[in-house]
């Protein structure tokens, strides 16, 4: 096997200076060149930055807010109302994706009149029970006025709609109601003779 001399009485050159040095005494930096000891230069670190893992994209048993939350008025787009034709007092209402059912209640505020419907007349206190047409589409019968064109889209470009808090508060009545049954009936007497017992307090059938 093929064996290096030793080169104790060797130089070379440095690979950055190109001045000559003792070989055994020259080192070999992280790049692989050959300097002499006062030449030499340790590697950066930011040359060897930290690995940095994934960030946890979960926490381990959480525990989430389960309240349901308060429904919120919704912003309808620019003039919503749709009258029917001139002399019915059905309305149309586009509300995108509304997500509502048939037999829903909602208020509707900050309209503006249109085709022979009042602003009071949209903004009813009570609010309208709706129909369903199709995801973005439903209606509602106006409590007073018909559309005197027909046809007309109206309403203004700040309307909104909101569940009717009536509606709601009827629901939790509805909820919370105690239905009574069960009661004892009434006590009824076969004779018109009734005594009071004062020592009982009592009546007495005669």
């Amino acid at each position: 096997m093929a064996r290096f001399a030793s080169g104790k009485d060797a130089y070379g050159i440095s690979d950055r200076s190109g001045f000559r040095y003792r070989l055994v005494e020259m080192v070999t930096e992280w790049n692989g060149s050959k300097v002499g000891r006062d030449e030499y230069e340790p590697k950066h670190p930011q040359l060897e930055p930290i690995r940095v893992g994934p960030d946890p994209q979960a926490i381990h048993d959480p525990r989430p807010d389960q309240r349901t939350e308060t429904a919120v008025s919704r912003l309808l787009p620019l003039n919503p109302f749709l009258s029917g034709s001139a002399g019915t007092d059905v309305v149309t209402v586009v509300e995108p994706s509304h997500g509502r059912t048939t037999g829903d209640i909602v208020r509707f505020e900050k309209t503006r009149s249109f085709d022979g419907f009042s602003k009071a007349t949209l903004e009813n206190s009570g609010g309208y029970t709706i129909t369903v047409t199709d995801f973005n589409l439903y209606t509602f019968t106006a409590l007073s006025g018909t559309a005197a064109t027909g046809n007309q889209r109206g309403g203004g470009e700040n309307a909104t709609v909101g569940v009717e808090p009536a509606a709601v508060i009827a629901v939790l009545k509805a909820a919370f109601t105690v239905s009574v049954s069960g009661a004892a009936a009434a006590t009824t007497y076969d004779s018109s003779s009734i005594t009071l017992d004062s020592s009982t307090r009592t009546f007495d059938e005669g």
